[in-house]
């Protein structure tokens, strides 16, 4: 499996695998199924609790914004003093062992399958920026390698540096859990189960978790410039890093980086109960509307514009000039999700550059030159 430093990341593993791949979920198939904390005043700080409700991650993220107007406090701001992204801390053979916080299942009863937003708790031993990803090796033995442990899967990290405590020692993942139904039974087939996807999403506080990375570099948020434009397109739990970069721009009170920007969220997934960390986004969208937008492409409840489903690519093509002038203008793009996303979008990108009068291949070679180019998909 390519790292997060490629320009763009590819996947050679068998369709429901989730066996060495990179994932801010896990990939899905033709026979794939993806099946209290309070809020302390003013200096806004936490209450640990050993779990929490049903649903409290989104709960948690509306009060914060309703609250109050203020950003949200954290720290240690020796966190913004590193010149360089941490790289590669903890390593396969000698990973870190991390403490799982909660498990929270986040889509409604219509979703199909299920996602898990994982928070672990790494005590500040393995810091990372927003946009890397964590290894993860699920306990058990290798059936490739006996007496080996697992490979190592690649999660990209859906909180920032602070995590969802605000308080460096937490990351959140942002996990599908993979299950393999057998096309002529229909029965599901425990044996052939996404191995790590299961094993997150069945943790319960206080397990442990074997924790490699951070590892990462093409997903970075770029923060020389506070006012640039980011576009984030994402399908499923490609959302992962894009959380991590809404809440870093629009949550946190960062000391030394103040975003005055804007930032345009595509968001790809089958129907409304598949949404995720829509209320944080909404809540962004009422508090920023000059500096926030927001997108949804619901494939089984939006038709495009041939009364076809509604994917990411057709809301990129609704407003493709738009998004052609503000990359013109030095605008970063980032994509992040299932590498099937990725044709559609650059044949869609393509047209829209051919009815402009450019040649795609030449805008594109100058966007990656300009490192303006960012996709990471699975």
């Amino acid at each position: 499996m390519a790292t997060a430093a490629a320009s763009q990341v590819s996947l050679s593993a068998p369709v429901g695998s989730d066996r060495g791949v990179r994932s801010s979920g896990v990939k899905g198939g033709n026979n794939i199924s993806f099946s209290n904390k309070q809020w302390m005043g003013a200096t806004l700080t936490w209450e640990r609790k050993s779990t929490w409700p049903r649903h409290a991650n989104k709960v948690l993220c509306m009060s914060v914004q309703q609250a109050s107007k203020s950003k949200v406090a954290v720290a240690p701001h020796h966190l913004e003093n590193a010149k360089e992204p941490p790289l590669n801390t903890y390593k396969p053979k000698e990973p870190y062992t991390a403490t799982i916080v909660s498990v929270e299942r986040f889509v409604g009863p219509k979703a199909p399958g299920e996602t898990c937003h994982v928070v672990i708790d790494h005590g500040g031993n393995v810091p990372y920026w927003e946009g890397q990803s964590y290894g993860v090796i699920p306990p058990g033995e290798n059936p490739k390698k006996p007496g080996a442990p697992h490979n190592v899967r690649l999660y990209s990290i859906a909180s920032t540096r602070y995590g969802d405590n605000f308080d460096g020692k937490t990351a959140s993942l942002c996990v599908r859990r993979a299950v393999y139904y057998d096309p002529e039974t229909g029965k599901e087939d425990p044996s052939k189960n996404g191995v790590c996807s299961n094993f997150l999403c069945n943790s319960k506080p206080g397990d442990k978790v074997q924790l490699t990375g951070p590892s990462g570099k093409i997903m970075l948020l770029p923060e020389d410039n506070p006012n640039a434009t980011h576009i984030m397109i994402a399908t499923g739990t490609g959302v992962a890093p894009f959380r991590g970069y809404l809440r870093r721009l629009f949550m946190e009170d960062v000391p030394n980086y103040k975003f005055g920007g804007l930032a345009w969220l595509f968001l790809g997934v089958a129907n409304s109960d598949s949404l995720l960390y829509d209320e944080e986004f909404t809540n962004y969208l009422k508090q920023y509307p000059d500096n926030f937008r927001y997108d949804k492409a619901l494939s089984r409840e939006q038709k495009n514009r041939n009364g076809g489903k509604m994917y990411v690519q057709d809301k990129i093509e609704e407003y493709s000039d738009e998004i052609f002038k503000l990359l013109d203008g030095g605008a970063h793009i980032y994509f992040c999700g299932l590498k099937g996303m990725m044709p559609g979008i650059q044949d869609t990108l393509k047209k829209v550059a051919e009815q402009r009068g450019e040649s795609w291949d030449e805008k594109l070679s100058q966007l990656k030159k300009k490192k303006q180019w960012h996709v990471e998909v699975y």
